[in-house]
């Protein structure tokens, strides 16, 4: 699933590629993709002609605010991206006029397009369907649940603001780190790179963890986060930049998916293990 990094460099993308430019008409061959409104037919009537005033983002949530009040909200979700370009039905599959990267089979799993005023197309690209598309009214959106019940962003907070997240908390710091109501934006992929960096054991419970060591985590939060960022993301999976290219971040990975492998500090294999349903990579003698 996309994470903070893929989400801000997919948002950082677009700004430059459809900000200002309006929605001229939507396809689907899923309607259950769009979950607001109910209606897919009332979600292209209300879309229809909106400008894209602003492109931001809300954890792991992609949100154009557009003009007559409205918000468009996309989450990625496992396997989902948004892609840019041209495209043209051929023997009932969409194929890229672009020749490049937008023609890897990844970028071909096309569920929902918009085409806009320029005469481009943004798609969105999903093998498993999980995506979620939904349109509000843009005040009751930066209202809602949905956005009020996520934690803040952690490259947006102070060291102490990041400790008072965790604080009364109970559980292990990897499951913490995942928890989108306590600090948003971080999965699998960078919980693992930042527990690895900071030396901490992913197993460990967090009332076991020092002031010193959630400071260490913090500071370690906004290297990988913004290295990242710098990098245009992980791609081991089907994440892609609007382009259609891969992210460089998967280079540098320590721990993540290296199970079996050396670790980078000391050699000691990397081991992979499950916590809570998902996996912990992780090195059992750097990581205390």
């Amino acid at each position: 699933m996309p994470e903070l990094p893929e989400v801000e460099t997919t948002i950082l993308n677009l700004r430059i590629k459809v900000r200002f430019r309006t929605f001229i008409d939507i396809w689907t061959d899923f309607k259950n993709i769009v979950k607001k409104p109910s209606s897919f037919e009332e979600f292209r009537k209300l879309i229809k002609n909106k400008k894209i005033l602003r492109i931001w983002r809300a954890g792991k949530n992609i949100i154009f605010e557009l003009s007559g009040g409205l918000s468009l909200l996309v989450h990625q979700k496992l396997t989902g991206h948004l892609i840019y370009g041209i495209w043209g039905l051929q023997s009932g599959k969409w194929k890229s006029k672009i020749s490049g990267p937008l023609e890897d089979k990844v970028n071909s799993y096309i569920h929902l397009i918009f085409w806009l005023d320029d005469g481009k197309m943004l798609a969105l690209s999903d093998l498993r369907k999980f995506a979620k598309v939904e349109l509000w009214k843009t005040k009751k959106l930066k209202e809602s649940e949905e956005i009020k019940n996520l934690g803040p962003d952690p490259l947006k907070i102070s060291s102490a603001e990041f400790k008072n997240c965790f604080k009364n908390k109970k559980g292990k710091i990897k499951h913490l780190l995942m928890d989108q109501g306590i600090v948003s934006g971080i999965g699998n992929i960078y919980s693992d790179e930042i527990l690895f960096k900071a030396r901490i054991h992913p197993f460990r419970e967090i009332k076991k963890l020092t002031n010193e060591e959630i400071e260490r985590i913090y500071q370690t939060t906004k290297k990988i986060l913004k290295k990242a960022i710098k990098l245009k993301g992980t791609s081991v999976s089907d994440y892609r930049l609007p382009a259609g290219g891969k992210g460089e971040f998967e280079k540098i990975l320590k721990v993540y998916r290296r199970e079996g492998e050396k670790c980078s500090r000391c050699g000691t294999i990397i081991k992979r293990v499950k916590l809570a349903g998902r996996s912990a990579h992780f090195c059992p003698k750097c990581q205390v």
